[in-house]
């Protein structure tokens, strides 16, 4: 039980700030809850509904929304997430989690080697 309350703190705070919440979530519905990969998207997805609708309200009222641009990535996203849970089934769970798992392995390196080339760059403007 307390596990879970962690996990949807983590998840709904890093999912505000736009960082990929799901991710949390996803991890520790596979590997401490016990849950199927194929389960354990779908509980994201109807998971982060209020905490997305939530994170909406709180930006457009801030007026931080691009509203052409957010209904362009939009229509273009109901695209990916239809082709995503129909290859999710055609996969199988097995197969999934080791895609989510190498997409975030994959994100991570991008990520380290990223903070270096920026590392990089601050220090050679620095010393201009």
């Amino acid at each position: 039980m307390i596990g879970e309350v962690i996990a949807g703190l983590l998840s709904g705070l890093i999912g505000a700030m736009g960082l990929g919440g799901g991710a949390v979530l996803l991890i520790y519905l596979t590997v401490f809850g016990d849950t199927d990969q194929l389960k354990a998207q779908g509980i994201n997805l109807i998971f982060f509904v209020p905490i997305a609708l939530l994170s909406v309200i709180i930006y457009a009222v801030k007026g931080q929304i691009k509203w052409r641009i957010v209904l362009t990535l939009a229509a273009a996203g109901l695209i990916g997430a239809a082709a995503g849970v129909w290859l999710s089934g055609l996969v199988g769970s097995d197969i999934a989690a080791k895609i989510f798992g190498g997409g975030l392995v994959a994100f991570g390196i991008y990520q380290i080697i990223s903070a270096f080339k920026n590392k990089k760059e601050e220090r050679k403007n620095n010393k201009e």
